[in-house]
């Protein structure tokens, strides 16, 4: 009987588990290994932050879905991938030999990226942490008011920034360093605009400069060295792959991501598929986010139960375009798909409704 691990629970895994739970892999052990018992799905962090999600909308349990597809769930963290030998290896010492492996684990930020970002900041990633840890700052802003900075200018540091105006205002004042003047730099120029006009609706103020460093009760700024006042370091810089993929034997690509081909498959090893942030397409690039993650969630299924089964593959081609859904702290948000954009409060209900349909297992993906 063939043993196939789904190593991580990400977007695009919940596909799989639940399309595995409609017909079972036939001939087949199947393993699930998460460090959470919970995916926190990534595009409802910012409105559970802003305060218009309780803190179990975004949760989707993983174990109940493993259960369903008659997949053994494992809790635990992945520590080493041996590809010659066919083994993952967790942090509890358990060694799980496969004969397919899918990889989803998503990216991770580099804590030391930014002096002394390790010992004193909060960080976005892994976001079942932040949904756990955030509150700490909810409740300080309570007793004082703050000066809350969050450091990145991709879409999730821009969300956050105007979820916690939203949730603090009166409380703290919230500041955004961008790393430079091309925030939201995978957008559209149309919609950077948009976007940049919002965080000064909403009160944020902007930094187009790089965080230099990160210390006690200020945050130092790289182009002159000035120093921003700074009670709550947050970081949502750009992820990085795993470190343990480093000695794993896969082909990686320049940045350490595991180099995929059209079927999902690693370009050296065609028993290991990956997809999500943690993979990189060799023959289709495309930007790492959740819209691109849950698309590859169908192909990855099919793909998985071929392999298994002895069937043929079929190649997946990503969406050259996506529709990017962008809250601004209150119920209301900023469309855009290529160069067309769009901003409302009826496109933050498109988006919770959209959203919604997705934890509910309705897979509307964008």
């Amino acid at each position: 009987m063939k043993h196939l691990v789904l190593l991580g629970g990400g977007h695009a895994h919940l596909h799989v588990l639940r399309d595995f739970a409609a017909e079972p892999v036939a001939a087949s052990s199947v393993t699930l290994v998460s460090p959470h018992p919970h995916l926190v799905y990534s595009a409802m962090l910012p409105g559970l932050v802003a305060g218009h999600y309780n803190d179990t909308d975004p949760l989707i349990a993983l174990a109940p879905l493993a259960s369903a597809a008659r997949i053994r769930f494992v809790q635990g963290a992945a520590t080493a991938i041996d590809a010659a030998a066919r083994t993952v290896t967790l942090a509890s010492g358990e060694v799980l030999h496969y004969e397919a492996l899918s990889i989803d684990v998503g990216g991770v930020i580099d804590r030391d990226a930014i002096p002394g970002a390790r010992g004193r900041a909060l960080f976005v990633r892994p976001m079942e942490q932040f949904a756990a840890l955030w509150g700490g700052l909810l409740d300080l802003a309570q007793q004082r008011s703050l000066s809350v900075v969050v450091v990145g200018g991709g879409a999730g540091g821009v969300e956050l920034a105007m979820a916690l105006q939203h949730r603090l205002e009166g409380r703290a004042r919230v500041s955004l360093v961008t790393g430079g003047p091309q925030s939201i730099a995978s957008y559209p120029v149309r919609a950077q605009g948009r976007v940049r006009r919002a965080l000064r609706r909403v009160g944020v103020t902007l930094f187009d400069d790089m965080c230099a460093s990160i210390e006690p009760e200020h945050i130092v700024l790289a182009a002159h060295g000035g120093r921003l006042a700074c009670d709550a370091p947050i970081v949502a810089i750009g992820s990085i792959a795993p470190t343990w993929l480093r000695q794993s034997g896969l082909s990686l690509d320049e940045h350490g991501f595991i180099a995929t081909g059209p079927t999902l498959q690693s370009v050296s090893h065609a028993e290991v598929f990956a997809a999500g942030d943690v993979a990189a397409r060799v023959d289709a690039p495309h930007p790492k986010s959740g819209v691109y993650a849950v698309r590859a969630g169908p192909p990855l299924a099919l793909n998985l139960r071929r392999f298994v089964g002895g069937g043929a593959l079929e190649p997946y081609r990503p969406q050259p375009r996506s529709l990017n859904l962008l809250s601004c702290g209150s119920r209301y948000a900023i469309a855009s798909w290529g160069d067309w954009s769009a901003e409302g409060r009826w496109v933050w209900w498109w988006k919770d409704w959209i959203d919604r349909r997705f934890v509910a297992g309705k897979f509307a993906a964008r």
